[in-house]
């Protein structure tokens, strides 16, 4: 028998995002969520599922899609009744999103303690993060708070949020500042402070803190989804949600609550995390060969270091003379870039769409 709090943990997957920093891999008809993006025989979503086995039950477990791809959520995870798969028209960013699960979930259980996570983050520590997650929920099943897991940064990297801390002898870290994606020198400056960590983007509270956080500071979503709180569960909820994320701002969590709130906390673990949101990032955490080469595919390789090579088992692909390269194909696209100038990746994206069309998008 499983304990109260137990009982009470519920785990909300996002898994809406197009991922398009990873294409041609990452496509809006299946993105990188639903992809075996490290080659362990299982996609990241269903990876992320089974990571909170031990803390939930999986009646508990609720992920938030687009409408698009709820038959791929059903695919992946069969175990999942329909009420369990939330679908949205429309991405609207992360407070939407989390503000729509965490209404329907307060309105059949208001103890409910919620864990809050991306569906294609790669956590390699299984021990340390339940640890942390434990210790999380144990806190926020005893006050209103918010808390977030914190990862100690290795590079001045501006694509992650950061989060100051208040130093204590206790793994609940009251939070001075947070500050979502820096410039290079800000980046650069919290790095040498010392007194900084990447926020992780996983979040813990009680449904009651957090729907007081969305009354208190994004008050007009607060209104739009306890509207609905007659509709969950029922044939009117996908009418109710059309329309409440017709009227609903483009916010995320980050900016709209953690930013603002006083009762923020953080839990630094060292859990071997990445959200695996560009080509290099895959690249640093992958098994590479003698030449430093990270290969996925039929390929032979001659004088070629330092890449990373994604390709079709069907195809034979033959490399030469190739020195820190991504070699992406997939479906009807190949793409050839410098591993140092991934960042254009979101460029050829937009240039492609604009110039070739959704096909290959």
């Amino acid at each position: 028998m499983m304990s109260t709090q137990s009982e009470n943990t519920f785990v909300v997957v996002m898994a809406g995002g197009i991922g398009s920093r990873f294409w041609p891999f990452s496509r809006n008809n299946h993105p990188k969520q639903f992809h075996d993006v490290l080659g362990i025989g299982e996609s990241m979503i269903q990876t992320t599922v089974k990571r909170f086995d031990n803390i939930c039950p999986p009646e508990n477990v609720f992920v938030v899609t687009n409408r698009e791809y709820a038959d791929l959520v059903r695919q992946h995870l069969p175990q999942l009744q329909e009420d369990q798969i939330l679908q949205e028209p429309v991405g609207r960013n992360t407070a939407p999103c989390i503000a729509y699960a965490c209404y329907k979930i307060a309105q059949r259980n208001p103890n409910a303690n919620i864990v809050v996570a991306p569906a294609d983050h790669v956590i390699l520590r299984q021990a340390a993060f339940e640890d942390c997650i434990q210790q999380a929920l144990e806190a926020t099943s005893r006050q209103d708070i918010l808390v977030t897991l914190g990862i100690k940064p290795t590079r001045p990297d501006t694509g992650y949020g950061y989060i100051q801390y208040l130093e204590n002898s206790s793994p609940l870290k009251k939070v001075k500042t947070f500050t979502e994606k820096p410039d290079l020198e800000l980046a650069q400056s919290f790095l040498e402070s010392g007194d900084f960590v990447w926020n992780a983007g996983i979040f813990i509270w009680n449904a009651q803190a957090i729907l007081k956080a969305f009354r208190r500071h994004l008050e007009e979503i607060a209104d739009l989804f306890e509207e609905g709180a007659s509709t969950y569960y029922t044939s009117s909820e996908a009418p109710f949600i059309d329309n409440a994320y017709s009227q609903s701002r483009n916010i995320s969590i980050d900016y709209g609550i953690m930013e603002k709130a006083e009762n923020v906390y953080v839990i630094l673990g060292d859990l071997g995390w990445s959200d695996l949101g560009t080509w290099n990032s895959l690249y640093s955490l992958a098994e590479k060969n003698e030449d430093g080469n990270v290969v996925d595919g039929n390929v032979l390789l001659y004088d070629t270091q330092n890449c990373i090579i994604k390709t079709p088992k069907d195809r034979l692909v033959v490399l030469q003379g190739l020195q820190d390269y991504i070699v992406a194909e997939y479906n009807n696209v190949l793409m050839v870039c410098h591993r140092n100038e991934e960042q254009k990746v979101k460029e050829f994206v937009a240039d492609v769409k604009a110039r070739k069309g959704t096909a290959f998008i």
